[in-house]
């Protein structure tokens, strides 16, 4: 029974396959224009945030009494890894983090078990505890900010403007969420001095009591006649800030307008808690993100669209401003990425007809875009975008993807050069390589498979490598044996001589050398087996000289600066900082534009960002450079002026970040009871830290004491006087802080109206003394009195980590040292600390080194698996379980050339270039499979063992060189022009020459000691 011969069936459909060739090239070209683009794929950011406020309690009360407790609760939560916590004057916040290997279908039903879970103990917590609140959209990316400034306007007005937009932008397809961030809001205080109302004889009480009653929102009842139901409304409720300063006020059988013992007026949240400025004026942000699913170039037209509608409509003097444009930053990494795959396409067919002819050369080239075409087809039928990964991807895959079509090619001229018609000879490569081929291409997309099961944020990050090589190298075997012959039928020149006798191509002076040199492997094959075991452990010992990295910086031009003041600095404080370094940002002709985000951290506008939640003492620029170069003029400025003139607060300039989000690189956490035994161990690891050359900025995350008032009450003289711990808490917050009395109607809005004193009388800690407390009898009395007044410091803020005190000592990079290197050369100068620490404490490492350490063992899971499949594919080939040994025993050998290379060029291995390495493996077994298949199939047609393995290896050495050549050179423009592709693209550059230098005559040597094959 003849076997079916796919390459043979296609030459008989010409008019068939011709019209399959044309159908799937124009569905790519049209995938191609419909194909969505992002910046970055998407990943699932797998932490939720529970925030409770418990007002007026300090940092230890909040971490007894709310942290603890929750947490608690939440180490029962499915698919935990950590539970990460801070504790701070009135707040706890919660950072629930599962574990890497989560499945992102999971994690929506693990937030819904952490609601349910927090809600079974909301009753054990205090009394007056506000929340929980939760947060479990932590990971939106919002990547079109505008700013919005005013001239002329009040605050309010522009918020009521910023609204409008709002409610007119979600309108807009695509668009997901649309927030506003940095906007104030409007209060009614009601200042009044405590002096006065001691002097009149009326408490604090009295006038909350009267503006409730009167403000109230109390149904007055209804009257049901026989025909209509008719409501009653009582007047009272304010309906102007002049209506509350008429409010009458009894005192001393005298009557007071509220207006003339108390300054009445409608202002802001004060001190505010967050605001944002643009360019050093306020501003209020409009912050948009993409929906699902959508397609980030089709949002940004839509929003183009929609922002010059909103402009026209807007008012003279309010001005939008665009400070990010994800769109376009999207726009021009496409560009870029599609500019270096044509490099690549034009470095593949330069190789293609340089080394193969003109004609020759041409079949391979109409064999790329054919096979971009179809996988461009598949990755929209797939819902794979155009973003960092898929793009780079296509570029590894281009230097893959023609090999088949150059073995098929190869094999089919050479036929033709012996003499074969032509329908035979592209028959042929149906029957002699399509199998090998189909098996060395399964095995090459195995070598991906690592990173396409992995089950962590860094492999759900990557998963579209594997797709989009696995997916482009299955298209090329499908093109080599059903589309190629077809080509090479129509295309390739005639090489008939006109003599029936088969011509020997391989007699020529370059053939004839090589077998010599083959030949002399064969009969050395010791030496030959030695000297390659010798330089492999050279190299896998040269590997410690290797520096290691996680993800790379991000080539966005945008800089972070964030400022922090000591804990306890007011926000007042912090924006005078911020102004500061404003006045120096300005007028810096590399700068397009900066905006700074006082008391909160900025929205999180691309997807790998370390996003920073609200502190009073925290400020971050995000400065937008015309260009990278730029970018770092602007960086070593900044890095100067707040060395030189900001010396009192602790700054940080950072680049954005690839991959998931680390912050500081260099991170050890002590865990334990004690804070002060905490305090005393990080600061002796910081000193160890700031020691190294190589580290920048080195700090304790739990930064300084926070300064504190205790009023030690006398009780005893107080319940005689009739004065209660709760009514003077009240007291005193009505002075120095105010509270919200009644909230003010005002079409759609409430706005609270706030008690508190005079400024005079709530800013200056020395009068404290001097407030006078109402008592029970109707009488005043100064504070001293009743109280003892304490000054002294506390925690300002209490970091945990599964529920122990955590202290993490933090630092940045300086000079061109990768993070893990650092870490790994100082975690050994902490053993005799570690050796000194009391029982249940505990150093670890964390930063950069832990975050790749779990994308690694990630990897490490799905190794056995991977090699499973590969060796299920060498047998179900090869039929041998010796001969498979050796195909497994080839793929290391490409580490000698990725060790020589990388420590040549000074390159790092990071994440990235360990899926090259991975993926190496099976690019050479490729090879290896094909060369070894040769040899069994020579030795099958009646060849002696010593010339089939000469022999075959002279036959199969042009095309593994040229598809090893095309692969090599087509990773030029990735490893000249990526920062994030090129560690992977140089490793794998430097491990395929190696690799294919020793398959072509270490193989050889291997198979002849293995075998024992003697000479002839």
């Amino acid at each position: 029974m003849t076997r079916f011969n796919l390459s043979e069936w296609a030459l008989e459909h010409r008019s068939l396959v011709l019209f399959f060739m044309l159908a799937l090239a124009a569905a790519g070209v049209y995938a191609y224009f419909n194909l969505g683009q992002a910046e970055d794929p998407d990943f699932t950011v797998k932490v939720m945030v529970v925030r409770t406020a418990w007002l007026g309690a300090s940092p230890l009360e909040v971490e007894q009494q709310v942290t603890e407790r929750i947490e608690k609760k939440l180490q029962e939560t499915p698919y935990l890894d950590f539970i990460r916590s801070y504790s701070r004057t009135g707040e706890s916040v919660v950072f629930v983090q599962l574990r890497d290997d989560t499945q992102p279908s999971e994690v929506p039903d693990v937030w819904y078990q952490v609601r349910k879970k927090i809600s079974d103990i909301r009753h054990t917590l205090p009394q007056g505890v506000l929340g929980p609140f939760f947060n479990d959209e932590f990971g939106d990316v919002f990547g079109n900010l505008y700013a919005f400034t005013a001239d002329g306007y009040s605050y309010a007005e522009l918020k009521d403007y910023v609204e409008a937009v709002r409610k007119e932008i979600r309108r807009v397809p695509n668009v997901g969420k649309a927030d506003i961030v940095g906007a104030q809001d409007e209060k009614i205080y009601v200042e009044i001095s405590h002096r006065k109302l001691s002097t009149l004889g009326v408490s604090p009480g009295d006038i909350t009591a009267i503006l409730q009653q009167q403000n109230a929102m109390t149904p007055a009842g209804k009257i049901d006649t026989s025909a209509d139901r008719i409501y009653l409304r009582v007047s009272g409720s304010f309906d102007s800030v002049e209506s509350i300063r008429e409010i009458g006020i009894e005192a001393n059988d005298r009557l007071f307008r509220l207006g003339d013992i108390a300054r009445i007026y409608r202002g802001y949240t004060d001190p505010p808690e967050a605001k944002v400025r643009y360019m050093g004026r306020e501003a209020i942000v409009l912050a948009v993100s993409m929906a699902k699913g959508a397609d980030i170039l089709e949002l940004g037209e839509d929003l183009d669209a929609a922002f010059k509608r909103v402009k026209a409509d807007l008012p003279v003097g309010i001005e939008v401003h665009r400070f990010a444009n994800q769109p376009r930053v999207v726009t021009r990494s496409v560009n870029e990425f599609m500019k270096t795959l044509a490099e690549a396409i034009i470095i593949v067919l330069a190789v293609s007809f340089f080394s193969l002819g003109f004609r020759t050369g041409l079949v391979v080239a109409l064999c790329i875009p054919l096979v971009l075409a179809v996988t461009f087809l598949i990755m929209m039928l797939y819902g794979i975008d155009f973003q960092r990964i898929s793009l780079g991807a296509l570029i590894i895959a281009l230097g893959l993807l023609v090999d088949d079509a150059i073995i098929a090619v190869e094999m089919m001229s050479t036929k033709m050069e012996q003499g074969w018609e032509r329908v035979r000879a592209a028959s042929f490569v149906y029957t002699s390589t399509a199998f090998p081929m189909l098996t060395g291409t399964l095995i090459t997309a195995a070598g991906f498979m690592p990173v396409g099961f992995a089950k962590s944020s860094a492999g759900e990050y990557t998963f579209s490598i594997f797709a989009v090589v696995t997916i482009a190298l299955l298209v090329s075997w499908v093109v080599a044996v059903l589309f190629t012959p077809y080509l090479g039928f129509k295309l390739l020149p005639d090489y008939n001589t006109g003599s029936d006798q088969e011509v020997d191509v391989y007699q020529k002076p370059f053939y004839r050398r090589f077998r010599v040199l083959v030949t002399w492997c064969v009969i050395h094959r010791k030496t030959v087996i030695g000297l390659t075991a010798v330089v492999f452990v050279l190299a896998i010992y040269s590997f410690q000289f290797v520096q290691n990295q996680f993800f790379p910086s991000s080539n966005r031009p945008e800089l972070l600066v964030d400022l922090w003041l000591p804990q306890g600095a007011s926000y007042e404080a912090t924006e005078n900082e911020a102004r500061r370094l404003e006045e120096k940002l300005k007028g810096d002709p590399d700068i397009e534009n900066f905006v700074v985000y006082v008391g909160n951290g900025s929205p999180r506008f691309y997807l790998a960002m370390d996003q920073q939640l609200q502190h009073t003492n925290f400020a971050q620029f995000v400065v937008l450079a015309k260009d990278n170069e730029a970018r770092e003029r602007i960086a070593e400025r900044l890095e100067g002026i707040l060395a030189d003139e900001f010396t009192l607060l602790r700054s940080r300039v950072n680049r954005l970040e690839n991959g998931p989000p680390v912050g500081y690189p260099i991170q050890f956490r002590v865990s334990g009871d004690d804070v002060t035994t905490l305090r005393a161990v990080a600061n002796e690891i910081a000193t160890i830290m700031r020691n190294d050359a190589n580290t920048a900025n080195v700090h304790l995350d739990w930064n300084e004491k926070v300064k504190n008032i205790r009023l030690q009450i006398d009780q005893n003289k107080a319940r005689v006087i009739g004065v209660s711990s709760q009514n003077l808490a009240n007291v005193l917050e009505s002075i120095l802080t105010g509270f919200s009395i009644t909230q003010y109607r005002e079409n759609d809005k409430l706005i609270d109206v706030v008690a508190r004193a005079e400024r005079a009388e709530r800013v200056d800690p020395g009068r404290l003394a001097e407030v006078n407390v109402p008592t029970s009898s109707g009488k005043w009395i100064p504070l001293s009195q009743i109280a003892n007044i304490e000054y002294g410091f506390e925690e300002g803020i209490i970091w945990r980590r599964d529920r122990q005190a955590t202290v993490t000592v933090r630092a940045d990079i300086r000079g061109d040292v990768q993070a893990p290197t650092v870490s790994t050369r100082i975690d050994p100068q902490l053993d005799e600390l570690r050796a000194k620490l009391p029982p249940l404490y505990r150093i670890a490492m964390g930063g950069a080194i832990e975050e790749s350490a779990k994308g690694q063992q990630s990897i490490i899971n799905v190794m056995p698996f991977m090699l499973l499949t590969v060796v299920t594919l060498l047998m179900v080939q090869l039929q041998s379980m010796q001969r498979a040994i050796m195909v497994l025993l080839t793929a290391p050998l490409g580490l000698i050339g990725v060790a020589v290379i990388l420590l040549t060029w000074n390159v790092p291995f990071g994440f990235v270039a360990n899926l090259g390495v991975i993926a190496l493996f099976g690019m050479i077994m490729r090879n290896s499979v094909i060369l070894i298949d040769q040899i069994e199939q020579d030795i099958r047609t009646g060849r002696s063992q010593w010339e089939a393995v000469i022999e075959a290896t002279v036959r199969r050495f042009r095309p593994i060189v040229l598809t090893a050549l095309t692969a090599t050179l087509a990773m030029i423009p990735l490893a000249i022009g990526s920062e994030f592709w090129g560690p992977m693209a140089v490793a794998i550059m430097g491990g395929l020459v190696s690799a294919t230098v020793l398959t072509l005559l270490f193989l050889p040597a291997l198979y002849a000691a293995w075998f024992r094959v003697s000479p002839p």
